[in-house]
């Protein structure tokens, strides 16, 4: 009797275990289609209630990097029917940290006082070598009303 309900009881945990989940959707945004299947990415993918945008590049003197960088982040998340109030979550990768911060005033000036959480990173090099920021954001879709 007790291996019969052992068994049962095994068996029950297992079909719990094996409950099919529904996987949501993803949905793929490109910013330049040929070069990014060429590469191996989407600029941005929703899935669930979050758009997660690919790292944006930004190259010559860093004000103009960052700026450029964010306008282009913009309008990504435009394009996902978003603004820089729905970021949750910044990644930022330089190779010269110090340079960056310097551009905080800018960075702010996307954000309008809805800052994320974030990081930032020096790293030796990016993708390319005239390459000196790449920006990666998660920005999290409102519920529909």
């Amino acid at each position: 009797m007790t291996s019969r309900l052992l068994l049962l009881l095994a068996a029950l945990g297992l079909g719990a275990c094996a409950t099919a989940s529904t996987a949501s959707a993803h949905t793929c945004t490109h910013r330049n289609a040929a070069i990014e299947t060429q590469i191996g990415y989407c600029q941005a993918v929703r899935t669930g209630n979050y758009l997660y945008i690919s790292g944006t590049v930004g190259q010559g003197e860093m004000p103009a990097a960052v700026q450029s960088t964010y306008t282009r982040l913009g309008e990504t998340l435009q394009q996902n029917g978003l603004t820089f109030a729905n970021v949750v979550k910044e990644n930022v990768y330089t190779t010269d940290l110090e340079a960056f911060e310097k551009t905080s005033d800018v960075r702010k000036g996307f954000y309008a006082g809805n800052l994320p959480a974030a990081t930032w990173v020096e790293v030796k090099r990016l993708f390319a070598p005239q390459l000196v920021v790449e920006i990666e954001l998660v920005a999290e879709i409102p519920p529909k009303s």
